[in-house]
């Protein structure tokens, strides 16, 4: 912005380093703040006579000042200084007065000054004396003359209103050319400064003895006006003059005296005293003329008389306004606030009046307009917002027109340029980027690129990625690698579309402007899927080494279910889709394969021609690309009767294979998972140890029901709870027998009906063996399970708050009078409701363990699943299979029925196999 102006007077001729004014004072700012503004001082001329000291805001000059070099003969001398302050901009205008001082001796044009006077001039005559100039003005200008001392002469002095000072000899006495011939004067002019200055010329009078009439003109003092630029002759003025003198003496010539630089402008007729122009008149230059003329006759000697004329210039519009810029240093920032100074105007006119007044505009509609501050200056300021990325260059076009007639105008262009500023964030055309990486595919393949523009330049357009999301960007650059200047993104390591299937994150792309600006997209990676893993069995035909077997009875019909293979492929889409198909079938077409659900079944019903066991490798493919695939092996043996129909499994020889990552990862995760099991469960029972019981009777066992459904068994002091889910078939069942047995156990049955009733009462003669922990399945039981049951190889049975624990083998290769027994009744099959637990010592046990205060006795266990009748047997070696149990679930009923309907079963199949031998 601009602020008002300051007046300062300096005199001319001072030494460097004159304070002229304090800025900082007078603007009242503070001088820290004209240092970091960093304050410049311009100066309107050729050369610069100030400057600013930034650290006490003093205003000094820097070189020698000429007054009279400056402005020559005008009154008033001013030098227009502008302070000019940055952040913001400020133009502060200061006008210093240049005052005049005495350097200046007052000087004529000659040093000698010839005068012939008649002696018979009367008292009284005047005789006009050279003028002395002064280059000073004012009080410093020519003040007065001095006459020397002499009998003759006296000096008449002649001063004020529009006439310079002059000074005329007035005869006092008439002269005696015999007395005395030449009569010397000395002439001083004196000017009026402190220290006065003078200059002399020295005056010569010739008494000449001739004509005592001296011409007379008709005025005293002529004033005429002429137009600047006329033409030369163009006439100005006729003064005239008369001589009454006859004859010669009579004849007047006029002339111009002490002309000096007029001699090239002006020129006098000497016979009519016509003055017309003889050069170039400029009122700009010089607006006025004061011409001294002279009438002198032709006798002898000549007379002469003297005259003033005052010539004016008028003014035409014979110039054109001037626009003068001073550009504020660098560029204007798009970010400028509205009234941001952008560079300083003086707009003038040399010519004066109408002619001097200037109308100014700005073509265009463009966010710049102009301000006066003070005179004919105006500040070039913003007035709209400013935008580089629309428009980074403006050529503001000022047309400034005077008033004259016809009216001249100037037109002037000032290139405003709009630096950048970080305004703009990066820019995403999309919200969200997809990208596809096949798996498997080399570790540095090249997955995508994201790519931003910023509409900034420079360093606001430079643009860093980065991931965007902390802690995760870290792991995300294990996997992907993201060119932090090209955008693009690699892989890091090869994935697996089984383990990996798609990677989501952001990327942030951040400019280096300040501040900086950024900005996100999210980036999905989908992992394509390959045709890299082959079909995988499931149980029961998973074991690759094996040639699996399986039962038909002969009188099959056509259609009979033999088999269903269970295959999963860890692909997807096509990759996964599988196909079943029996290969190298050997010429037999008694068994056929469902393409899609891998159902097993007859052809047609068996005959006498056909073999007794049937080899069939049934090919599992998937339909990538190439195609995987697995193979079954499988005998379909022909038996004569469901009875003798049993699942067997033969083991054939096959190549070791080494040892994959998968199955270490597995192995890795199963002891982890392990580990971590076994530390929860010692910690349960640790902390289940330090409870005491504080009660050594026991009273008599009571069961009682709660509200939600659960039973609650307690003897003596101690309660214990046999809880039950809504599924009664799946429930799991918990006995807890006290710490130390009573004298007469109780034996407790409870009911699928919700009843319970005491059956017996255990004998405590013996104590029961240890459970041996090598169980295993019976061989009626492995064929009534073949594809329907599957127990987990670290089936937990777990006892009640700070009992042992116990992990059943799925499988066991102990001998059947080795240990324990898993087994159900003879005969039953995968519906059976009934399961025997027989426990002894088994090999390596040694004798029962003797319990300590407080300690489980090892039958105290859980079942889980669901059986629905368990027995607990003491005695592995008593004959009596039916002897002490405790029951649970179903009632006997519906394990009679299922007996009863084994027995009819075989009877009918006994009687077909007679028919048909």
């Amino acid at each position: 912005m601009c602020a008002g102006q300051l007046i300062y007077s300096v005199l001319e001729e001072v030494t460097e380093g004159t304070f002229v004014g304090n800025i900082a004072k007078d603007l009242h700012l503070n001088t820290k703040e004209l240092e970091s503004r960093d304050v410049q001082i311009v100066t309107r001329s050729k050369r610069q006579y100030f400057d600013i000291d930034v650290k006490t805001g003093v205003l000094k000059t820097i070189g020698r000042i000429d007054r009279e070099e400056l402005c020559q003969n005008s009154v008033k001398c001013f030098l227009e200084v502008e302070a000019i302050l940055n952040n913001p901009a400020q133009i502060h205008r200061i006008k210093v007065n240049i005052v005049d001082v005495n350097d200046n001796t007052p000087l004529f044009s000659e040093r000698v000054h010839v005068l012939n006077i008649t002696e018979f001039s009367f008292s009284g005559n005047r005789i006009p004396l050279p003028t002395a100039t002064d280059s000073d003005i004012g009080s410093n200008a020519v003040k007065t003359y001095m006459l020397s001392q002499n009998e003759y002469f006296s000096l008449d002095v002649q001063s004020g209103g529009e006439q310079s000072v002059s000074a005329e000899l007035v005869l006092q006495k008439p002269l005696d050319r015999e007395k005395q011939a030449i009569v010397k004067l000395v002439l001083t002019s004196i000017d009026d400064g402190k220290k006065p200055k003078s200059g002399t010329i020295q005056i010569v009078i010739n008494v000449i003895d001739a004509n005592d009439n001296t011409p007379t003109f008709s005025q005293s003092l002529y004033k005429a006006n002429v137009a600047e630029n006329s033409p030369i002759g163009t006439s100005i003025i006729s003064v005239t003059a008369e001589d009454k003198d006859e004859g010669v003496n009579g004849e007047i010539e006029y002339s111009f005296t002490g002309k000096g630089s007029l001699n090239n402008l002006f020129e006098i007729n000497q016979s009519t005293g016509e003055i017309t122009v003889d050069g170039d008149l400029d009122h700009e230059e010089t607006p006025a003329y004061e011409i001294r003329v002279q009438a002198k006759d032709k006798g002898n000697p000549p007379q002469t008389a003297h005259s003033k004329i005052l010539i004016k210039v008028t003014d035409l519009n014979d110039n054109a306004p001037e626009v003068i810029v001073t550009s504020l240093p660098g560029e204007i920032r798009e970010d400028a606030k509205k009234g941001t100074v952008v560079a300083s105007v003086n707009l003038r006119d040399k010519d004066s009046g109408k002619n001097g007044l200037i109308k100014y505009e700005i073509l265009g509609s463009i966010p710049f307009k102009l301000k006066s501050s003070s005179d004919n200056y105006y500040s070039l300021v913003v007035d709209g917002p400013l935008d580089r990325e629309k428009q980074s260059l403006y050529n503001v076009t000022i047309v400034a027109t005077d008033e004259g007639i016809p009216s001249l105008s100037t037109t002037s262009v000032i290139a405003v340029h709009i630096s950048d500023v970080n305004d703009n964030a990066p820019y995403f055309s999309e919200p969200v980027i997809n990208m596809y990486l096949k798996e498997n595919s080399q570790v540095g393949v090249y997955v995508g690129v994201v790519k931003a523009t910023d509409p900034d330049v420079n360093d606001n357009s430079q643009i860093v990625y980065t991931f965007s999301d902390g802690k995760r960007g870290t792991l995300l650059s294990t996997f992907l690698n993201l060119n932090s200047v090209t955008g693009e993104i690699n892989s890091q390591q090869s994935f697996n579309y089984e383990e990996l299937k798609h990677i989501q994150f952001q990327v942030q792309a951040t400019d280096s402007g300040v501040p900086p600006l950024s900005s996100n997209v999210t980036v999905n990676v989908f992992i394509l899927d390959e045709n890299d893993n082959s079909p995988a069995i499931l149980p029961p035909y998973s074991d690759q080494g094996s040639v699996h077997s399986e039962n038909v009875p002969y009188s099959a019909e056509a259609g009979y279910f033999v088999a269903k293979i269970r295959a999963v492929d860890a692909d997807s889409g096509y990759n996964a889709l599988l196909s079943y198909h029996i290969t190298d079938p050997k010429g037999t077409t008694l068994f056929r394969i469902g393409t899609s659900n891998a159902e097993i079944r007859t052809k047609r019903r068996m005959s006498d021609n056909d073999l007794k066991t049937h080899p069939l490798v049934i090919l599992v493919s998937d339909n990538g690309e190439p195609s995987l695939s697995a193979t079954v092996s499988m005998d379909v043996v022909v038996v004569e009767s469901i009875g003798d129909m049993q699942t067997t499994f033969r083991q054939q020889p096959s190549k070791e294979e080494s040892f994959s990552d998968l199955n270490l990862y597995l192995l890795i995760s199963i002891a982890s998972v392990s580990v971590i099991f076994l530390l929860i469960l010692i910690s349960l029972i640790a902390v289940k140890c330090h409870r005491k019981d504080s009660l050594s009777k026991y009273s008599a066992p009571m069961i009682t029901t709660h509200p939600d459904g659960s039973w609650s068994y307690s003897k003596s002091t101690q309660q214990y709870d046999v809880c039950f889910s809504s599924d009664t078939m799946k429930s799991d069942v918990v006995v807890f027998p006290t710490p130390f047995p009573s004298a007469d156990g109780e034996l407790i049955s409870i009911n699928g009906g919700d009843t319970f009733s005491r059956i017996r009462t255990l004998p405590t003669s013996e104590k029961p063996k240890a459970p041996n922990a090598d169980w295993r399945y019976s061989a009626s039981l492995r064929a009534g399970m073949q594809s329907s049951v599957h127990m987990e190889e670290s089936s937990v049975m777990q006892g009640a708050q700070g009992m042992l624990v116990q992990n059943w083998p799925t499988v066991s290769s102990a001998a059947d009078g080795e240990g324990g027994e898993l087994s159900p009744p003879v005969g039953a099959g995968i519906d059976s409701n009934s399961w025997h637990f027989r426990y002894g010592a088994g090999p390596g046990y040694g004798p029962p363990q003797v319990l300590k205060p407080g300690e489980i006795p090892p039958e105290a266990f859980i079942i889980p699943g669901s059986p629905a009748i368990i027995s607990i047997r003491q005695d592995p070696g008593m004959g009596d299979d039916k002897g002490d149990f405790i029951s649970f679930g179903k009632k006997e009923e519906k394990k009679k029925k299922k007996k009863k309907k084994d027995k009819k079963d075989k009877k009918e199949k006994g009687k077909e196999d007679g028919e048909e031998e």
